[in-house]
């Protein structure tokens, strides 16, 4: 056989099957600009690549520490978790589904419920968990969202909403689209009790998230490039077979045509909504008083 039809032998690495030095984990690869970025420095830049600013995604529990005093907060309605109320079947029954995302998440459905403290001013918060299910909005998500404008509507406390989400869960079909109207009948009344709302919009808000609460802020403030709309871009390029505009969809998109009203990076959103708290009238909350010190070093002596 000639020399050329030799099929060569590719020499045995030493290190082949061993295992990788570098633990799994440890580093991560920016979405936009391709970066391999330390895992921990990651955490620590509130998961903002520190070579492009590309917001990386956040789970729930990470925006409430980001967002409340000393990541301390108290949640709520932790009970609550769907009953199928379809006996729905796909690809796999959804209450498989609902079991892996709890194992993945840690949590019970797509939003986690809290009140803390966000720069000293009381408040209560709904952040949303896009790990679970999208993000989706089914019966639990809606009832805990309306029950967190019931207690900040029942304390007087300004509301946050932090949105991340795919939509309704179409897993509980119209029982999940029917959150769009009690969550948005809930805010009617915390608007009319005159009470601050503040919407978070983050990537992705889409469907029927976007469609109802999510657009009703006193303030709607959204992430850098957060994808944002009803319809996904794909599906009105598909539907109106024209080519969407440059950025279409994205958040500087919305605010250049009055959609929402700031666009904050991640990492000064904290300070900006507490200034916009306080110029809607919420004051910090008041310190405990110190007599109790007192008076067990009074007894004491």
């Amino acid at each position: 056989m000639a020399w050329f039809k030799k099929a060569r032998k590719p020499r045995a690495s030493s290190t082949a099957n061993a295992p990788s030095r570098v633990p799994e984990g440890l580093w991560v690869k920016c979405p936009d600009c391709a970066q391999i970025l330390y895992n921990k420095d990651l955490e620590k830049n509130l998961s903002v690549c520190p070579k492009c600013a590309y917001h990386l995604r956040l789970s729930a529990a990470d925006r409430l520490r980001m967002l409340l005093d000393e990541g301390r907060w108290t949640e709520h309605d932790t009970d609550l978790t769907s009953t199928d109320p379809l006996q729905f079947t796909d690809t796999k029954p959804y209450r498989e589904r609902l079991r892996a995302a709890e194992r993945t998440t840690g949590v019970k459905d797509a939003v986690i419920v809290a009140t803390g403290r966000l720069d000293g001013i009381d408040v209560v918060v709904a952040s949303m968990e896009y790990g679970f299910i999208g993000g989706s909005m089914g019966v639990v998500v809606g009832e805990k969202i309306a029950r967190a404008v019931e207690r900040a509507l029942a304390a007087r406390q300004p509301l946050i909403i932090v949105s991340c989400s795919g939509g309704a869960r179409m897993m509980e079909g119209a029982l999940s689209l029917m959150q769009m109207a009690k969550i948005c009948a809930a805010l009617a009344r915390f608007d009319r009790a005159r009470l601050p709302y503040i919407s978070v919009l983050t990537d992705p808000t889409t469907g029927g998230v976007t469609a109802s609460f999510a657009m009703l802020g006193d303030l709607n403030v959204a992430e850098p490039k957060a994808l944002i709309g009803f319809a996904g871009p794909r599906v009105i390029e598909q539907t109106i077979r024209q080519k969407l505009p440059e950025g279409f969809q994205r958040s500087e998109f919305l605010l250049e045509h009055g959609m929402i009203d700031l666009v904050v990076d991640r990492r000064e959103l904290k300070a900006t909504l507490a200034r916009a708290l306080r110029f809607m009238g919420a004051a910090a909350a008041p310190s405990p008083p110190p007599l109790a010190v007192a008076a067990a070093g009074d007894a004491g002596q």
